[in-house]
């Protein structure tokens, strides 16, 4: 029997379902059938990254057979290895739209269509392996510049050519950053990498950390020797464990090996890298907060009059990128320019990393080309919208981003077609909502998120945020008046044009954005206080429809505070005296039987 490969997915969401347990059990059962001298088994584990399908973990794939397990648990092992050159387990294999069992990974419809270049090595290779990133092709671009004296005004026009823009969020030209900072002849100058990656439901960055530490560590390292930087710096979230201790590894491994330090590969070249722990706070995504963290100072943006390309970290030339830009980057100087802008759109070239979470089917990391449609993201990829429900919403960009609405769905997604309807590309979140959603409770929420985390700098954002939440607030508990609304766009536009740093001049999109596309749910709040979506808890109750009902207990045993009743055979009931309007109760009804009611006051 040939030699076998047992790739085990321990990235974070596969290790808080049982990885470790797995891969462990796989050793085990190799172990075993190893000493059997009548078995035949030649086979490896192998601990990678995250293979994207988080909510079907653990995953374990069989190379060479091309064969992907999925809900791996270590009860399993034995059977796995069993099963080595033979028939594949057919319990553990994905059942795509159609319910037949696929064996391949790319015939899942969740990757079938998906295109990896900043994700191509994440659930592929050992992070904590040198080898296996060389054996991929890792190093070779940074390898070729340097020892063969590649120009660094060539370097930057491969990037330029390649038209990638910023992942982070504000989608600018990196190859115009980069010659920017060329350009200034002031040193020391400085590279960074952005991993404060603090957008609720976004994994990406943290992904390609945890999977492929070594992309992100190439990619500076060309940036630095494009631009004449010698030190470099990681700025990694402190929640993001693993992330910080592949990076730290792989920045160790790579000195050792001489891909960084006073002599790459053995050049007059030269890069220094540390890690800096970001504490969490969500403004030192900004650009300028970052940088003064990294200082040692308070995390606060500063007006932008003159860039960080030229007066940034200890007001020297510094290049800030984040972690998915730097992670393209050895492709472009492998591949070329022009190769990589062949995918995607004219203006938005390549691909981009999405978390795909929410009411979908088929929730985690998804890689495609620019261009591709929300319909084809949610309803091919993501398999559409749970239990049948009617699609409503995705929120794009993060907490500061906009609400596409369904009359949408076949808008191209890329930085300027986003911007265009109101939203942003942003670090690539998507949220998709279904019809039990609350478009203004939607709004609230993120108001709340960004009034917690704005630094306090510059009063437009301050207050701004404050009485925006204030006024959300009261129309989502039934306090809302005529006039709410003009009051949420006038600030909203005050916000845009004053405040000081982008989070304060993106953060009315969610509020400016659901009043252009759902204005209909904001008048049902103030004028009939109703939340048409059932979400709002002061202002909906739940009741059940006899006809409808199968008295399955479903809805009992889902309320949490013993408010629905019945017995086998009659309708059951909820005493609105006691219910709290969770929902638990309508999500768990399979029947349609539950329905959102106004609240008698």
């Amino acid at each position: 029997m040939s030699e076998r490969t047992l790739l085990v997915c321990c990235g974070t969401g596969c290790l808080a379902t049982g990885a470790q347990g797995v891969a462990e059990a796989l050793e085990a059962a190799i172990a075993l059938y190893g000493a059997d001298a009548t078995v035949k088994v030649d086979a490896t584990i192998k601990r990678t990254g995250c293979n994207g399908f988080c909510e079907n973990g653990p995953i374990v794939k069989v190379h060479p057979d091309d064969i992907t397990y999925y809900k791996v648990k270590a009860k399993h092992a034995e059977k796995i290895v069993a099963s080595l050159g033979g028939e594949p387990v057919a319990s553990l294999l994905y059942r795509d739209d159609n319910k037949q069992r696929v064996t391949k990974q790319l015939d899942n419809p969740f990757y079938k269509d998906q295109l990896k270049i900043a994700l191509r090595n994440t659930g592929q290779i050992d992070p904590l392996s040198l080898q296996d990133y060389l054996d991929s092709g890792g190093y070779e671009a940074l390898r070729r510049i340097v020892t063969e004296k590649v120009p660094p005004e060539a370097v930057i026009q491969e990037v330029v050519t390649s038209g990638l823009r910023g992942r982070g969020g504000a989608g600018f030209p990196t190859g115009r950053k980069w010659e920017a900072a060329a350009s200034f002849d002031d040193f020391p100058k400085y590279v960074c990498c952005n991993a404060d990656e603090g957008d609720p439901g976004a994994f990406m960055d943290r992904s390609i950390l945890e999977g492929d530490p070594h992309s992100v560590i190439e990619g500076l390292a060309i940036a630095a020797y494009a631009i004449g930087a010698e030190q470099g710096f990681l700025y990694i979230r402190d929640e993001y464990g693993l992330a910080l201790k592949n990076a730290q590894a792989a920045i160790r491994s790579a000195e050792k090996q001489g891909y960084l330090g006073d002599s790459i590969l053995g050049s007059e070249h030269k890069l220094h890298l540390e890690i800096v722990r970001g504490g969490g706070a969500f403004v030192c995504g900004e650009s300028t907060a970052l940088m003064a963290s990294i200082e040692g100072r308070i995390g606060e943006p500063r007006a932008k009059h003159i860039h960080s390309t030229q007066h940034g970290l200890w007001n020297k030339p510094t290049v800030l990128n984040n972690v998915e830009t730097l992670a393209n980057i050895p492709y472009i100087l492998t591949h070329g320019g022009a190769a990589y802008k062949e995918f995607g759109t004219e203006h938005s070239s390549g691909t981009k990393v999405f978390s795909l979470v929410g009411k979908v089917n088929r929730t985690g990391l998804v890689e495609v080309p620019m261009g591709v449609t929300l319909q084809h993201l949610v309803f091919d990829i993501g398999g559409g919208i749970k239990r049948g429900r009617a699609f409503k919403a995705v929120q794009t960009g993060g907490p500061s981003g906009g609400c596409i609405p369904a009359e949408w769905l076949d808008l191209e997604v890329d930085f300027d077609s986003l911007t265009e309807r109101g939203a942003m590309m942003g670090s690539g979140g998507l949220i998709v909502m279904d019809e039990h959603d609350c478009m203004v409770e939607v709004a609230r929420y993120f108001v709340s998120f960004l009034s917690e985390e704005s630094c306090g700098k510059c009063t437009p954002c301050r207050e701004g945020l404050r009485h925006m939440l204030d006024i959300l607030t009261d129309i989502t508990e039934g306090r809302g008046q005529e006039g709410s609304i003009e009051v949420l766009e006038r600030l909203g536009k005050a916000m845009q044009e004053a405040s000081l740093c982008a989070l304060g001049q993106t953060a009315a999109n969610p509020v400016l954005s659901t009043i252009r596309h759902f204005r209909d749910e904001y008048d049902a709040h103030i004028k009939e206080h109703r939340c048409t979506a059932g979400a709002c808890t002061r202002l909906t109750t739940f009741v059940v429809d006899p006809d409808a009902c199968k008295s399955c207990k479903a809805c009992k045993k889902a309320c949490p505070v013993n408010a629905v009743s019945g017995r086998k055979g009659e309708a059951y009931r909820i005493d609105t005296a006691a219910c709290i309007a969770c929902g638990s109760c309508r999500d768990a009804c399979r029947y349609s039987a539950i329905h959102a009611e106004r609240r008698q006051s």
